[in-house]
């Protein structure tokens, strides 16, 4: 589920969650004892509902709500701590994410009863900037075979608002995650200190 913090000059605005999606690869990278490093690269699919209470451009001083799609490619370079050395195990992951918007699209009505439809554009010079930044946190369990199940929490730490003195937007991310690790046996490299 996807959603954002949303201001308009520091009043926050009501939202609510919208279905998301992500899809992608990661590698757990040895370091010192149960600590890895586990850099991730997906696609993500988020966005987000709000009620408008003032008027805010993006999307446009008359919109009275805004319904967004994303489609973005995110990179994560998280650091990973397993609870215990056992081949099943707990397990807990956080760090930064930056990711890059591909495309989006955005639904609105305004004060004048007119509905607008329109794709989002991203770059410095537009509405919308290209970039976001979130602090991320998994929790979760590896099985002996490669098997893993964790909720994840997601938390922007940039706008997606591009615009001086427009709104405040920061993704929010909640979910649950299966993933499989190939060649569980063996790391990709291992950087530990052989003594």
């Amino acid at each position: 589920m996807t959603s954002a913090k949303y201001k308009v000059r520091e009043v926050k605005q009501p939202t609510d969650f919208v279905p998301g999606l992500q899809a992608g690869i990661t590698v757990k990278i040895p370091f010192e004892n149960n600590l890895y490093f586990s850099p991730s690269l997906y696609y993500s699919h988020k966005g987000y509902k709000v009620k408008l209470n003032a008027p805010a451009l993006p999307p446009d001083s008359l919109a009275i709500n805004n319904k967004t799609s994303l489609h973005t490619i995110e990179f994560a370079p998280l650091l990973h701590f397993d609870f215990s050395n056992r081949p099943s195990h707990f397990f807990v992951k956080l760090g930064p994410a930056i990711d890059f918007a591909i495309s989006g699209k955005e639904e609105f009505d305004t004060k004048e009863g007119k509905r607008v439809n329109r794709k989002m554009r991203f770059s410095v010079t537009n509405y919308y900037g290209p970039f976001t930044a979130q602090g991320i946190l998994h929790f979760g369990y590896e099985s002996e075979k490669g098997l893993v199940v964790f909720a994840h929490y997601a938390e922007g730490m940039g706008s997606l608002n591009n615009t001086d003195g427009g709104p405040d937007i920061k993704h929010r991310v909640a979910g649950i995650s299966l993933g499989w690790y190939f060649n569980k046996s063996h790391p990709v490299m291992d950087t530990r200190v052989k003594k």
